[in-house]
């Protein structure tokens, strides 16, 4: 008897549930007022901005590849230097993910597995005091 390893991306309910993670973590960030400073390092469309974050996502989670077939290593540090990123945009950011998780993945312990190292990498993305 074989035992069926199965992704967190799999386990969390695939491709619907990391989209309907993305659509909601830049539908919080572009209305919540608490997060008004991570907003505005974006551009006024997020249509982009959420599709990256889908195509990551859905790679890092165990899904398929989709960004690094699109756009090579991911270098998110390097990518993000143009934007100012200090406490309170990545305060802010954090905010917002951690709503969309909450809302979009049910099973609480899949959802710690997922926040630790995102926190991790937020911070890990702050590139100012």
């Amino acid at each position: 008897m074989t035992e069926e390893t199965i992704t967190l991306y799999e386990a969390i309910g695939g491709d619907a549930t990391v989209r309907a993670l993305c659509r909601r973590f830049y539908e919080l960030m572009d209305t919540l007022p608490e997060a008004q400073r991570c907003r505005a390092i974006h551009p006024p469309d997020l249509t982009g901005s959420e599709e990256k974050l889908y195509e990551y996502l859905t790679g890092y989670l165990g899904g398929p590849q989709l960004y690094i077939e699109k756009r090579g290593h991911p270098m998110l540090r390097r990518r993000h230097f143009v934007a100012e990123i200090g406490p309170e945009e990545r305060d802010e950011w954090l905010l917002c993910f951690r709503r969309a998780l909450d809302e979009t993945v049910e099973h609480e312990k899949l959802r710690a597995i997922i926040w630790d190292p995102v926190e991790k990498l937020a911070h890990h993305m702050q590139n100012k005091e």
